[in-house]
């Protein structure tokens, strides 16, 4: 088939690539002049590093580079991930710098019509047969609506979201308030106190920082991003150990939850700096759980960096011809720049309303099954809203999924049956998180559990021993590698090339081609764009 991808994030890049050696004809639209989604460089804030460390972060069959720090940078990420587009063939199906305008069914069968405008401002239609989004849950930057930000621009004030500020030195000798208390907000805050003359977090509220080294020593990774750091947290349906977790065994599981509350607190000094979040650590499901940005607190210790917790900014404003930002408590702060790190939307505009109304439920909550195929609408699939601890493994996963639905091979519920349980999931969800899940699209902290799922449905899984491993160790993509080749076997269109899929001698280790590529992605000129494959 002829597949339309608009997106050529994580999610994008692994969907082109299974689908693609499955057989298909693969275009891939996106809007920025390169490969990465979030991590592009018209992106990219300054501190942008990963929360979870490389390895947890890398696509099963293609490694990071040793050499890379354990969390890699914005820029090393871009670079893996052009990397990998060259290894596997992708970069003839790419279609940078050019926006999907409206992607409309075509009314007959599972067909899509993609309307789409370049860098050049020329405009093309196509059609295809079937449809991936991918475009991500970090799509679009949600800045609030100040009142007053009239006068505050022409005061001389410049508000910007996060992935709109790409240099530290912008903020030279300037007064900067940052919005926001996540992992981006504090990101940007250390690396912008470098260079302003002031810089004040303003946080609405105060979230759980977790050390990347608990206690100085113990790597964060062998508590959260293990089987049992996930089991910790109650899923709609429990398994196995689970069902001790959450039964007899809930008070120690409650227990090993609030040690790492009790370390942090103590870690970070956060009753001398006030800045002890409400309520207990097992309260990260609820919100968001952030990795704490090194140096933040040191910062804030030392009066680099100022926080101004449980506030929100009500007004921006001008005085004397200076800007200024007024906070709910009534206070005025000087505020030559305002850089908002306040989430992002999630949003589908260039699918008609229609398409749409039957997308979306009554709240605007993505309705997909396995956080991928929506009930009602044929031809259409989505790739990355499956946010989580392990996203470019859970986008993998999906992207095996999403070549087996294609090729009719998973045996699917009835459609109201489907429809039902993408009901019960909402619902869980509402509860477990208290309503933060982006629209449905979050499922931190049951990454492996939706892994497992999508797994399921096709048949597959590593084996047993390595899944057991998984609980006292940090889950390894690696151990999942082999399962695209498996189920390419099944597919009878697949491509049965053994040169399609690089193959490091051991995971973790790094392909012979590499370090050169990465290091034409992240230095060298851009190439001139190849037309794609008709």
């Amino acid at each position: 088939m002829r597949i339309a991808i608009i997106g050529a994030g994580v999610a994008g890049l692994a969907t082109a690539k299974v689908l693609t050696q499955a057989g298909h004809t693969v275009q891939v639209f996106d809007r920025t002049p390169d490969v990465g989604g979030v991590w592009s460089r018209t992106r990219r804030y300054p501190g942008l590093t990963t929360q979870s460390p490389g390895v947890q972060y890398s696509l099963s069959d293609f490694p990071m580079p040793k050499e890379f720090p354990e969390w890699p940078s914005g820029e090393q990420v871009q670079a893996y991930l052009a990397a990998y587009a060259t290894a596997f063939g992708l970069d003839s199906t790419l279609r940078l710098n050019t926006e999907v305008s409206a992607a409309r069914p075509d009314g007959v069968g599972s067909g899509w019509t993609i309307e789409t405008t370049d860098g050049a401002g020329t405009h093309s239609t196509e059609e295809f047969d079937q449809l991936v989004v991918a475009n991500g849950v970090f799509c679009e930057p949600a800045i609030p609506s100040y009142p007053g930000v009239e006068e505050f621009t022409a005061a001389g004030g410049r508000l910007c979201a996060a992935t709109e500020f790409h240099d530290a030195q912008d903020a030279q000798g300037r007064r900067v308030l940052v919005v926001g208390y996540g992992k981006s907000a504090c990101d940007v805050a250390v690396a912008i106190s470098e260079a302003a003359e002031s810089t004040e977090v303003i946080a609405r509220q105060l979230l759980w920082k977790v050390p990347r080294r608990i206690g100085g020593f113990l790597n964060f990774k062998m508590l959260l991003l293990t089987r049992m750091g996930e089991a910790l947290f109650r899923y709609l349906r429990l398994r196995g150990f689970e069902k001790f977790l959450h039964g007899p065994g809930n008070g120690l599981r409650r227990r090993m939850l609030d040690s790492v509350g009790s370390v942090s607190v103590r870690q970070f000094g956060l009753r001398r700096l006030a800045l002890v979040p409400r309520g207990s650590m097992e309260g990260i499901v609820r919100g968001a759980i952030g990795l704490a940005t090194e140096g933040f607190f040191e910062a804030v210790a030392d009066g680099r960096i100022g926080v101004r917790r449980d506030q929100t900014i009500t007004r921006l404003l001008a005085r004397d011809g200076r800007p200024f930002a007024q906070l709910a408590d009534g206070t005025t702060l000087p505020a030559d720049l305002v850089v908002c790190a306040t989430g992002f939307t999630q949003a589908v505009p260039f699918l008609p309303a229609e398409v749409q109304e039957g997308l979306l439920d009554e709240r605007g909550n993505f309705m997909l099954y396995r956080q991928i195929m929506p009930p009602d609408i044929p031809g259409l699939y989505f790739n990355g809203y499956n946010s989580s601890f392990f996203s470019p493994l859970n986008a993998e996963m999906a992207a095996l999924w999403i070549a087996a639905a294609i090729a009719r091979a998973i045996p699917l519920p009835s459609t109201e049956e489907v429809r039902q349980a993408v009901v019960d999931q909402l619902a869980f969800l509402d509860t477990a998180t208290d309503g933060h899940h982006c629209k449905g699209t979050k499922i931190i902290p049951f990454s492996m559990h939706n892994v497992d799922e999508v797994l399921g449905d096709l048949g597959l899984n590593i084996n047993v021993l390595m899944r057991a491993s998984h609980w006292l160790n940090p889950i390894n993509p690696a151990a999942y590698r082999h399962l695209t080749p498996a189920l390419l076997r099944k597919l009878p269109t697949a491509t049965t090339d053994p040169g399609a899929t690089p193959t490091p001698e051991t995971p973790g280790s790094t392909p012979p081609h590499l370090p050169h590529a990465i290091g034409e992605a992240a230095g060298a000129p851009a190439r001139p764009q190849r037309t794609a494959r008709d």
